[in-house]
């Protein structure tokens, strides 16, 4: 039989660990794309590698160091590896840090599809192509819940990155015959989430906060509402694209909504924890209503305060996903809803 081998860039990254977990468990031999730093960035793969080799004790997870910034470290992986799938999941993906490095963002997110996608052409049409794409696209700006055929709308430097490399993977599929495609997926978290997003900035904060390093949480936008996953489930998703009969762009979310101000409820509830909140905009703070827990928070206890350090300078204020052609002709269902979520994030803290 012959084994299938898949490369995936960003592999380091939460979707990329999940990524190379699933298809190795699918019997793939999983290539992954690192870029070299003077520090060890592979904690999320360390279960899956022996540190000596670089590879797991089967020898099927290799690390290979190239750049999507780098056409030829780029051409040169698919010509040794000659994999049937790539994954293209490396990115600038913070939202923020892309108003402050608007031309590395997009070199990495716009550009860096477009030389995985000329190195396919050059070497290899066969080679299947998924480009981790974004909710950031539709720009939030509307109530209803977003699909393939909502306009794009991005608002951010960041979203209009990830725009460019939509677009060229359909262009690619259209014009040259690629198997190329987009999975446009809503926010997804995990324990193995980057702690400069919100989700893990609430969880670890929680932590703080119990064990007494901080006395508050500092956030932005409490109203920002966004359709949240598990990165596990989404993952799955992926290769569910690159495994269907056709190549075709994806819309992956829950289809539920909640604002940032229900995740840190959620989160503090599960931790033992209730609060409420009071004031407007950058006056408003949560705080302690009842305490469930052994620890030194006090009943009445301001516990989070919003600063507009953390606004964007363009806000995304509501995303909600509509994913019924994923769950209709792919057949993927999330089997993660935000409790859960939640709870196995806190648990990865030894929060209970």
């Amino acid at each position: 039989m012959t084994i299938k081998k898949a490369l995936i860039t960003g592999v380091t990254g939460q979707d990329g660990s999940y990524l190379a977990e699933l298809l190795l468990d699918k019997g793939y031999e999983v290539h992954g794309v690192k870029r070299r730093s003077s520090s060890i960035n592979t904690s999320r793969l360390n279960f899956l590698l022996n540190e000596e080799t670089g590879t797991d004790l089967d020898f099927k997870l290799t690390l290979h160091h190239a750049d999507v910034t780098d056409s030829s470290s780029i051409n040169r992986l698919i010509d040794e590896i000659q994999p049937n799938e790539i994954y293209n999941l490396a990115a600038q993906s913070h939202v923020a840090v892309s108003f402050e490095e608007p031309e590395y963002t997009a070199n990495t997110d716009g550009l860096g599809a477009l030389r995985i996608l000329e190195g396919i052409k050059r070497a290899n049409k066969n080679i299947k192509f998924y480009q981790a794409s974004t909710s950031e696209l539709f720009g939030g700006q509307q109530k209803e819940a977003y699909n393939e055929n909502s306009p794009l709308n991005p608002r951010s430097p960041y979203a209009a990155a990830k725009a460019y490399a939509y677009y060229i993977t359909k262009q690619y599929r259209e014009a040259y015959g690629l198997f190329a495609c987009n999975g446009i997926l809503f926010n997804h978290e995990s324990p193995r989430r980057g702690e400069n997003f919100v989700s893990q900035k609430i969880i670890e904060g929680i932590s703080k906060v119990i064990s007494g390093k901080i006395n508050f949480l500092v956030l932005g936008n409490l109203d920002a509402r966004r359709d949240w996953g598990h990165a596990k489930d989404y993952v799955e998703s992926m290769w569910m694209i690159l495994n269907y009969k056709a190549p075709e762009d994806w819309v992956i979310s829950t289809g539920e909504t909640f604002s940032v101000r229900d995740f840190c409820k959620f989160a503090f509830y599960e931790a033992g924890i209730d609060i409420d909140f009071k004031g407007q905009g950058l006056d408003e703070i949560a705080f302690v209503v009842n305490v469930r827990r052994d620890c030194n928070i006090k009943n009445g206890q301001t516990i989070l305060k919003v600063d507009s350090r953390f606004y964007r300078p363009l806000e995304v204020d509501h995303l909600l996903g509509d994913s019924t052609k994923a769950r209709t002709k792919l057949g993927w269902v999330p089997k993660y809803n935000i409790t859960m979520l939640v709870k196995e994030m806190l648990n990865a803290k030894n929060i209970r």
